[in-house]
C-alpha cells in the first residue's frame, strides 16, 4: 500500500504551492508533483548564457517578472515568507512612460503626489483629472480586492462588497450613482478617453491595462485600467534574485512544514473510482494515494486529460471545451546585454530603469498591433513593456552588464495562412528588440544573447494552453462566478474530494496568488469531514 497523504497538489507554479503551503501549515500532510525538472511553473527564474566571460550567468525570468497583485493579500504575511529567504524590492516609480519624440517621460511613483507632478509635465489638465481618477476607482476597489479573496458566488461578492461599503465608505460619492456603474460597465478605453486628454497619459494607461488581456474597446473592462488606485497602495516589487525566489520561498515554507515536492514527475491521470478522487498516477506509472487532490493545472489539462471525459457529464465536457482561452498573447524576449537603454526622451533619468518601461508611442500605434493580431498576425510594430531589473538587483547580471526583458503583446498563436512560430521566432524577436532601438539607439549592437519565448514555447514550457499567460481569457464572461465554468468557480469539481487552484479560477492570472489562498481555505474546510 502507498503512502497516504491528507493532499496531493498538482503543480508547482505559485497558485499551487500557496494552496499546499496553507495546508502544511494546517498540520496535512501535503505532495505536491511538478512535471518540469524545476519549480515554480511560470514564477520561475533561470541561470542563463554562463560563458569563459561570464562565469556566473544571468539570472533570467522564464515567466512573470513583476510582482503587483500578491501584495494586496495576506499570503506573503500568513506564510511567512520571509523567513524563508524571500526578499522585495521596491519599485518605484512601478512604471514609466518614455514619451516617444520628446525629452519628457511621465512617471507613476507609489507616492500619487508625485506622480500627479509627473503627468503635469505633460497636461495640468490630466495631473487634475488622475487625483480624481484614482479617488474613484480607490473607493470602488477596496470592495473588489475584498471579493478576490473568497469563492465567488453571488452571495459572497455581494457580502464583500456589502462589509467593504460599511467599513470604507460609499463606494459612489453622492449624485454619482449611475455614472459610477456606468463606468465599471464600460471599456477601459472608454474610462481613459473620459477621463484624460493628452495622447501619452491616454496611451501609458491603456498600455498598463491591456496587460490584463482584453484590447481597451471590450466591454466591462473598466477596473482594468481603475486597478490603478491600487497600485499606488500596494507598489509593485521584485523579489532579489529574480521572480522565482518567490516559489523557492515558497518550497522551503512547505518542506519546513512537512511537505514533500517531486519535480520530473507529471501527473497522466487522476485517479477516480464511484466518483471520488483517491491519487494519481504519473506519466512514469508511479500511484500515490490522498484524501484530496489539487489541480493546479490548466483547467481543460485538468479536466479533459487528467480527468477525462468518461468521470464527467457531457453539459461540463462542452463547457469546458469550449472555454474561451483565446489566440495566443504575447511574446517576450529576455536578454542578456552590455548596458541599460539610454531613452531619448529620459536623457540621464534616474528613475525610469526602477519599474517597467511602457514602450508604445500612442494608441494609434497600439490599435494598429491589435489590428494586426485579430487578422492572425504578428504584429508589425509590437507594443512593448521593457523591464531593466538588473539597475536594482546587482545579483541578476555580471559587474558591467545587464539584464533586458522585452514583453510584446497581441501574438496569435494560431496564424494565419499557416505561418509556424518555429519558422518566424528570430524574426519575431528582433522586431521587439528593435522597439527598444527605437527608443534607446544606444542598444544597437548591445545585445550579448537571448532567450526568447513565443506563444509556443509558453505553452510547451509551462502547459499555458494556446500560449495564454492568464490561462483563460479575462473577459467579463469568465470572471468571478463564471471563472472557469459556473459549477467549478468554488474552487471544487463534480468529481468529489477534487479541487482546482490555478489561474484559470476566480480571480484570474497574474502573481496574484489568491487562486491558491482561496482553493487552500475551501480545501481545509472540507478537510475536516474527511474521516
Amino acid at each position: 500500500m502507498s503512502e497516504l497523504y491528507d493532499a496531493i497538489v498538482i503543480g508547482s507554479g505559485h497558485n499551487g504551492l500557496t494552496c499546499a503551503c496553507y495546508l502544511a501549515k494546517a498540520g496535512h500532510k501535503v505532495l505536491v508533483l511538478e512535471r518540469r525538472d524545476t519549480i515554480g511553473g511560470a514564477v520561475c527564474t533561470e541561470t542563463m548564457f554562463k560563458s569563459e566571460q561570464y562565469p556566473q550567468g544571468f539570472r533570467m525570468d522564464v515567466g512573470s517578472s513583476a510582482h503587483f497583485m500578491i501584495h494586496q493579500t495576506p499570503v506573503i504575511h500568513d506564510l511567512k515568507l520571509a523567513d524563508y529567504g524571500l526578499e522585495y524590492i521596491e519599485m518605484d516609480p512601478f512604471m514609466s512612460f518614455p514619451v516617444f519624440g520628446e525629452q519628457k517621460v511621465i512617471h507613476f511613483f507609489r507616492d500619487i503626489e508625485r506622480t500627479i507632478e509627473s503627468i503635469a509635465q505633460v497636461s495640468a489638465k490630466d495631473a487634475a483629472s488622475y487625483r480624481d481618477f484614482i479617488d474613484f476607482w480607490t473607493r470602488i476597489n477596496k470592495g473588489v480586492l475584498k471579493t478576490f479573496l473568497v469563492p465567488p458566488t453571488a452571495g459572497n461578492i455581494f457580502m464583500e462588497m456589502a462589509k467593504g461599503q460599511m467599513r470604507d465608505g460609499s463606494m459612489f460619492a453622492k449624485g454619482e450613482q449611475t455614472t459610477g456603474l456606468r463606468r465599471i460597465f464600460a471599456s477601459y478605453g472608454q474610462v481613459v478617453n473620459e477621463y484624460f486628454e493628452s495622447e501619452p497619459v491616454r496611451t501609458a494607461l491603456n498600455w498598463m491595462a491591456a496587460q490584463s488581456g482584453p484590447p481597451p474597446d471590450q466591454i466591462a473592462t473598466g477596473d482594468f485600467v481603475g486597478w490603478q488606485a491600487m497600485l499606488h497602495q500596494s507598489g509593485g516589487k521584485r523579489p532579489k534574485g529574480g521572480s522565482g525566489m518567490l516559489t523557492q520561498a515558497m518550497a522551503k515554507m512547505l518542506e519546513a512544514h512537512g511537505g514533500k515536492i517531486l519535480s520530473d514527475k507529471p501527473v497522466e491521470k487522476i485517479l477516480i473510482h464511484n466518483g471520488k478522487a483517491y491519487g494519481v498516477k504519473t506519466t512514469d506509472g508511479e500511484e500515490f494515494r490522498a484524501k484530496v487532490v489539487v489541480s493546479n493545472a490548466h483547467v481543460q489539462t485538468t479536466m479533459l486529460k487528467m480527468v477525462g471525459p468518461e468521470h464527467l457529464p457531457q453539459n461540463l465536457i462542452h463547457r469546458v471545451k469550449h472555454i474561451n482561452v483565446g489566440n495566443g498573447f504575447g511574446m517576450v524576449i529576455r536578454c542578456a546585454v552590455k548596458e541599460l537603454p539610454q531613452y531619448t526622451s529620459a536623457p540621464n533619468d534616474p528613475f525610469i530603469h526602477n519599474g517597467l518601461q511602457m514602450l508604445c508611442p500612442d494608441m494609434n500605434y497600439m490599435n494598429r498591433a491589435i489590428g494586426d493580431y485579430i487578422k492572425g498576425n504578428p504584429p508589425e510594430k509590437p507594443a512593448v513593456v521593457a523591464m531593466t531589473f538588473s539597475n536594482i538587483d546587482s545579483t541578476l547580471a555580471p559587474e558591467g552588464t545587464h539584464t533586458l526583458f522585452a514583453w510584446a503583446q497581441w501574438h496569435p498563436y494560431e496564424m494565419q495562412n499557416g505561418v509556424q512560430w518555429d519558422d518566424i521566432r528570430e524574426q519575431e524577436a528582433q522586431k521587439i528588440y528593435d522597439v527598444v532601438t527605437d527608443y534607446a539607439p544606444n542598444m544597437k549592437g548591445k545585445l550579448i544573447d537571448w532567450y526568447i519565448q513565443t506563444p509556443l514555447d509558453i505553452e510547451r514550457k509551462h502547459g499555458l494552453l494556446r500560449g495564454n499567460v492568464m490561462h483563460v481569457e479575462m473577459s467579463f464572461d469568465q470572471m468571478f462566478m463564471f471563472r472557469p465554468t459556473p459549477e467549478m468557480s468554488a474552487y471544487k469539481t463534480p468529481i468529489q474530494n477534487m479541487y482546482l487552484s490555478s489561474a484559470s479560477c476566480h480571480p484570474g492570472g497574474g502573481v496574484f496568488a489568491a487562486a491558491g489562498h482561496n482553493a487552500a481555505h475551501v480545501v481545509l474546510k472540507d478537510l475536516k469531514k474527511i474521516k
